[in-house]
């Protein structure tokens, strides 16, 4: 059954808070990178580069977990575990410019590297859990 990511954990994760993307690799161990993440339609979107390891254990797994902290708070966080939705290079220039946007205040994305070709990812959520402070 798929879970919804609305209210404080949506919040969360559109806020410039960084994510932490955990993807099981082929030899069951996890692979953990920080990255960019926003939402869209429901689905918590994030954005790499072909070629890169993470990526390839994605598309292979087909699920991740994204949990993102809320700044000035590590104890109050979401953890979404969501479903491989999307996989594409439409848009996904795009999406990293708007990812540097809101994250480093950049209208585009300045680490991109001749030739480089960006893929956006969206996750539909499973399983969202929201852990609020006391």
């Amino acid at each position: 059954m798929a879970d919804t990511l609305a209210g404080r954990p949506e919040e969360i994760i559109a806020g410039k808070n960084y994510a932490h993307l955990a993807i099981p690799r082929s030899d069951g161990t996890i692979q953990t990178v920080i990255v960019w993440a926003h939402h869209e339609d429901g689905n918590v979107t994030v954005n790499s580069a072909e070629g890169r390891s993470w990526p390839a254990n994605l598309r292979r797994a087909g699920t991740a977990t994204v949990t993102v902290m809320a700044d000035g708070n590590p104890y109050e966080w979401v953890s979404v575990t969501g479903r491989l939705v999307a996989d594409t290079h439409d848009g996904a220039l795009e999406h990293i410019n708007a990812l540097a946007k809101k994250y480093i205040d950049a209208d585009e994305y300045p680490f991109l590297k001749p030739g480089e070709q960006r893929i956006k990812f969206a996750l539909a959520p499973e399983r969202v859990h929201y852990n609020a402070p006391n």
